[in-house]
């Protein structure tokens, strides 16, 4: 976990720089151009209502790309031998790469709300709830991100998984809207979108009740339980070479 964390702590420019630079783009164009015209929504200021969605963005990019590139640049230079084949358990394989790739997630969001903050006054009405999903939300996407390492047959699978997968999905996640202005039928299909709850979820730790479309304690259930499945799956993976002995 030291040697990962290290990786990314000592190239800032690569790992702090994009998300920096994007995000003030994002609270520029759309927090306040925009938003001086969009007004208001859920009785919030469009860029504080945006900021929430941001910090989902940004955080699970960073988690499911820094477990996956982990993994794959270990198989693709064959360094990865070093790391199964060392007096580790397959347990602590999994949780080293799994949390450090969350802990970039988490200074990430914490990173974006900073930038945030330079634009808007941030507010945190349930702290424990804002703590609990982007720690439930990074854990997962870093275990999914160590699945998608193992899969992955070359640096272009690891681009289709996150640009054409996760990004649309948080993007119609409701990050730049409420579900409220959308017709019955999409309403109800936007549920079915899993980053919708995550998004509510921050957004729920921020802003409080009155700024969401749907309530926290069961997504944060149900995510929980995603988590611990998914790195229950990694660790299975990983004790069966799958992906590892090719």
């Amino acid at each position: 976990m030291r040697r990962e964390v290290l990786r990314y702590i000592r190239r800032p420019r690569n790992t702090f720089m994009p998300p920096l630079i994007t995000n003030v783009l994002y609270f520029s164009v759309f927090g306040v151009i925009l938003g001086n015209r969009v007004g208001e929504i859920q009785g919030v200021s469009y860029i504080l209502f945006l900021l929430p969605g941001l910090v989902v963005l940004g955080a699970i990019s960073n988690s499911f790309e820094n477990s996956s590139f982990s993994i794959f640049h270990g198989r693709w230079n064959e360094y990865i031998q070093a790391t199964t084949t060392s007096p580790l358990s397959y347990t602590h394989m999994v949780l080293a790469y799994v949390l450090s790739s969350a802990l970039r997630g988490v200074l990430i969001g914490i990173l974006i709300t900073g930038v945030g903050a330079i634009f808007t006054s941030v507010t945190v009405r349930n702290p424990f709830y804002l703590v609990a999903f982007i720690l439930v939300i990074t854990v997962l996407f870093s275990a999914l991100g160590v699945v998608g390492g193992l899969w992955a047959r070359d640096f272009d699978y690891l681009t289709v998984m996150n640009q054409f997968l996760l990004r649309p999905l948080v993007f119609f996640g409701g990050i730049f809207y409420s579900l409220e202005v959308l017709p019955t039928l999409w309403f109800y299909v936007s549920l079915l979108n899993p980053m919708v709850y995550m998004v509510n979820g921050v957004r729920y730790g921020f802003l409080g009740a009155d700024a969401v479309d749907v309530g926290p304690n069961a997504a944060l259930v149900v995510l929980t339980t995603a988590a611990v499945a998914v790195v229950a799956l990694d660790i299975v993976l990983f004790r069966r070479g799958y992906g590892l002995t090719e």
